[in-house]
């Protein structure tokens, strides 16, 4: 068995788009609505397998994490959501900011510490690094710098750089840089990289189908999905071809803030009416079935030990190694983040 991730785990907008997904079945006496910054393609398959166990009928409303915190603020009170579950520990912070969480029972605290809140109002579901991906058939690592400090000055790669500035996940990376370097630092490395011309992509998943079709070189992005196009093996019962693409991961020196490790995570909201079904729900994301299906499905760490993991995952200590030591409580500084972003026309 291959170890597993022991110790690991925004007015926003004038308007909000969610959208929304309720899948089929009958209907039940409960239902319980989640806000999920998590996307569709990845976490729906796991919410039916909830549905088809309980005797809940879960609402999905997917959105990008400030869209959805967004929608929770001008709701208010009079919110159904019940549990919100984040694509990044930023997100989870924000909502403690703002007082949207409640506090978890201790059963549902009982995890491995690394990233857990200190404040009890959420807990991680998985964890993800960040990395840099690369074109095989155009780049020789040995052009690619040691720390992510340095990929300003990469000229090489003037106009083939991908990036996902409105992407919740970079806009943590941008976070950890500012709290650990400095705000003048993460705005002089914002402004270096625009002066390289990047392309900007909306998520992640375009960015990385651009890099395999040859129109970028390298990409910033998590590591799960390089995997997802570049081993067939790594998409399942979803792959649909079995062939591998030309990307692959490239990971900065050990402790460099361009291999942070994060984690998404859930917590019941305060809005909720029915906290026992919310805490139900977000247990069975810590389950083995939920954790399993997170490692081989999504391709992302459990947070759950004894959770097999696919073999093609790097082992999760030496990820852990790669990445800085950093308090994800910190994360929860996004709107400084923002703010310097939309300072740089970058959103």
């Amino acid at each position: 068995m291959t170890r597993t991730l022991a110790t690991i785990f925004a007015a926003l907008l004038l308007a909000v788009s969610l959208t929304a997904c309720q899948s089929g079945g009958e209907e039940e006496d409960t239902e319980l609505i989640v806000y999920s910054g998590r996307s569709q393609a990845l976490v729906d398959s796991l919410v039916e397998k909830y549905r088809a166990q309980s005797d809940v009928n879960v609402e999905v409303r997917y959105g990008t994490d400030s869209q959805l915190l967004a929608a929770l603020q001008e709701e208010g009170d009079q919110s159904s959501a019940d549990v919100f579950w984040a694509n990044t520990a930023g997100a989870l912070g924000n909502a403690v900011n703002n007082d949207l969480l409640a506090n978890l029972p201790d059963t549902l605290n009982a995890v491995p510490d690394r990233f857990t809140s200190e404040n009890g109002n959420w807990v991680p579901v998985t964890a993800r690094f960040r990395v840099l991906a690369y074109n095989t058939d155009r780049v020789d690592t040995t052009a690619l710098p040691a720390s992510i400090a340095d990929l300003p000055n990469a000229s090489a790669f003037d106009g083939r750089i991908g990036w996902t500035p409105a992407y919740s996940s970079f806009q943590d990376f941008v976070t950890a840089l500012r709290v650990t370097k400095g705000d003048s630092t993460a705005r002089t490395w914002l402004q270096g990289m625009k002066e390289l011309n990047p392309k900007s992509y909306t998520s992640n998943t375009p960015m990385i189908r651009a890099l395999a079709a040859g129109e970028i070189d390298i990409a910033l992005t998590n590591h799960y999905y390089v995997l997802r196009i570049a081993n067939p093996e790594s998409q399942g019962e979803e792959a649909e071809e079995e062939t591998s693409a030309p990307v692959a991961t490239y990971h900065f020196e050990d402790g460099d803030v361009g291999n942070l490790a994060l984690v998404t995570g859930a917590g019941v909201l305060q809005t909720t009416d029915q906290s026992e079904v919310a805490q139900d729900f977000i247990r069975f994301l810590l389950s083995e079935e939920a954790q399993t299906y997170a490692a081989q499905t999504v391709n992302e760490y459990p947070v759950i030990e004894d959770t097999e993991v696919p073999p093609y995952l790097m082992d999760a200590d030496q990820a852990l190694r790669l990445s800085p030591q950093f308090d994800l409580e910190r994360l929860r500084e996004i709107d400084q983040t923002l703010n310097l972003l939309r300072d740089e026309d970058l959103l």
